[in-house]
């Protein structure tokens, strides 16, 4: 069996895996603030780089466990983004929502978790495209659709987000 057709193609946009997920608890959402690199002090979901052999869903349970030591969390995919960050390779992220007992929850090494109130979101320093992603999440957390989205970055280097199809 020839493998020419699973090769990157330099012609091509190539893409770095990764996961983020966003677990809720009534009107919560479990959110990690970042305590080093890029997006220190800011707040984002939970999630990393898929390892060499992993798919989607493996890696986001073994990110969950890795940032919150939990273990037995249902997680489901709720949405795919393709970021183009003007160079390659771009990133292709997963989206995934769950549910978690917040007692349950421990604290992580990449920074402080915290049960945020959605309608508080906008207040809390935050990367940048945060409020879509819960925005979407929330609404996939209750009607099951998977949403995708296109990221690029402009001239001026602020992020443009197109929504998918809906």
């Amino acid at each position: 069996m020839s493998l020419d057709g699973q090769r990157a193609d330099p012609d091509r946009h190539t893409l770095v895996p990764r996961t983020l997920t966003f677990l809720f608890q009534a009107d919560q959402v479990l959110l990690l603030k970042v305590d080093r690199g890029g997006w220190a002090g800011l707040y984002n979901g939970i999630g990393g780089h898929l390892e060499q052999g992993e798919d989607p869903l493996t890696a986001a349970v073994r990110e969950l466990r890795e940032e919150t030591g939990l273990t037995s969390v249902d997680q489901r995919l709720a949405g795919v983004v393709t970021v183009d960050t003007g160079t390659t390779p771009g990133i292709g992220l997963f989206v995934f929502v769950g549910e978690a007992d917040p007692a349950a929850v421990l604290s992580g090494p990449a920074g402080t978790l915290q049960w945020v109130p959605l309608t508080e979101i906008e207040r809390l320093p935050h990367v940048q495209d945060l409020p879509f992603l819960i925005a979407h999440a929330v609404r996939s957390q209750h009607d099951g659709r998977v949403f995708f989205a296109a990221y690029r970055y402009s001239p001026a280097g602020e992020l443009v987000i197109s929504p998918g199809p809906s």
